[in-house]
């Protein structure tokens, strides 16, 4: 390796990762931040792409619920077996997947064909990342840091990914300017952001490729099925997947679609309004470890997310676009504060050695939870009725909030320093 080729890592790592992490945890970190790139514009476009192929909104939605359900049951492949083969092979099957999901929207136009690549590939229309490489980066991450680190690790992990997709949802617009300014086909223009997409795959298929094996530095415990801590994982999955199918019914890809239809917003200026909700997000997951280490990790996740989904159900009835808008930015400040504080939590409550299976097993449920509300909401939306998938996400996800806190407020993690 040349000195400018071993200097990026090193700089990555300086910039990146909190003290005492394993240098490796770079890639994961630079893996997320360009997946998420991805992501912020796609969830924007997705929409506005099926319906300039004629598409209606219940394919939308079905095209949506097609892309969740197939995460989820990848997801528990490697939950169920992937501890039998080697996790590089893993991370570069993924990043090989992305790659065809990307081409594959690129060169088709029907319904049945796009539902069959939504399914098998990796494309994501939510504002988090509900992928196969989510429980791979995980798994990972959580055997690179130890206590306070590994919170500081997974809230860098999810600030990078907010602030990506934030940056990644002004590209949205990138159609609309490129047919006033140029004169570019529109629906060209689309195709190439997924094209984008099937590059940025191969992009993170070489990454990956650097993973070292094992990982350096590292006297990691082989992976394993759940064992000791499987009545806590399956406890805590029942109540994230109530949180993930009230997601579903506010994925950011439905999300725009209701902007679209209520307000008549541009693609333009939607993929402005995400990438503010995106800056916010990112700086609310910046404090979350700091909240966490002064009320702790659960206490952080719950009490951050009641307020903001009170925000979501106000925005559903709210009379002016700005009032709308003002409601949205308030969730979005608060709304993503208890995702790196939900990672650290479910790490810090299990062995080292089922780590792996814990994260699948709990983004299964919450993938196929969300996975079942798209379709619901575009048939909803089909029926004019366009308020009520905010409401009724915003009412499941405070019953979610308080299951949580009543069941595990008893239930702190195993390290120290976790919350």
């Amino acid at each position: 390796m040349t000195d400018a080729a071993a200097s990026s890592p090193h700089l990555l790592t300086r910039v990146l990762l909190p003290a005492g992490t394993a240098p490796e945890a770079w890639r994961m970190l630079a893996a997320r931040g360009m997946r998420a790139l991805c992501d912020g514009y796609l969830a924007v476009l997705l929409p506005a792409y099926l319906l300039a192929l004629g598409m209606g909104q219940l394919e939308v939605g079905l095209i949506s619920t097609a892309t969740l359900l197939g995460s989820a049951a990848a997801t528990l492949v490697v939950g169920a077996w992937g501890h039998r083969f080697a996790p590089r092979a893993l991370f570069i099957t993924a990043a090989a997947l992305m790659v065809a999901t990307g081409l594959g929207f690129a060169g088709l136009s029907s319904f049945w064909p796009l539902l069959v690549v939504a399914f098998v590939g990796t494309l994501n229309p939510s504002s988090g990342d509900v992928s196969v490489f989510l429980p791979l980066e995980h798994a990972r991450l959580a055997h690179a840091a130890q206590g306070e680190a590994r919170t500081a690790l997974f809230a860098r992990y999810s600030v990078l990914g907010a602030l990506c997709a934030a940056i990644g949802a002004l590209a949205a617009g990138v159609p609309d300017l490129m047919h006033r300014w140029a004169g570019w086909d529109r629906l060209a223009s689309m195709r190439a952001l997924f094209a984008a997409y099937a590059l940025m795959g191969a992009l993170i298929w070489l990454l990956y490729r650097g993973l070292p094996m094992p990982a350096q530095g590292q006297a990691v415990a082989p992976p394993t099925p759940l064992g000791p801590s499987r009545g806590i994982v399956l406890k805590l999955a029942v109540l994230f997947s109530v949180d993930a199918f009230a997601g579903g019914l506010v994925l950011n890809a439905l999300l725009s679609l209701w902007l679209f239809q209520r307000f008549g917003l541009s693609l333009s200026q939607a993929g402005l309004f995400f990438f503010w909700t995106g800056l916010l997000s990112a700086a609310s997951q910046f404090a979350a470890p700091k909240v966490a280490a002064r009320i702790g990790l659960l206490n952080t996740m719950v009490f951050t997310h009641i307020p903001a989904n009170v925000c979501l159900m106000l925005a559903a009835v709210a009379p002016s676009l700005p009032m709308t808008l003002v409601l949205l930015f308030i969730r979005a400040a608060l709304s993503q504060m208890d995702v790196p504080t939900r990672t650290a939590y479910v790490m810090g409550v299990v062995t080292p050695a089922e780590r792996t299976a814990a994260a699948s097993f709990t983004a299964v449920p919450r993938s196929l939870a969300s996975a079942l509300s798209p379709a619901l909401a575009g048939w909803l939306f089909a029926f004019g009725w366009i308020g009520a998938p905010l409401l009724l996400g915003g009412a499941l996800k405070i019953a979610y909030d308080l299951s949580l806190w009543r069941s595990f407020r008893q239930h702190p993690p195993r390290e120290e320093g976790l919350g």
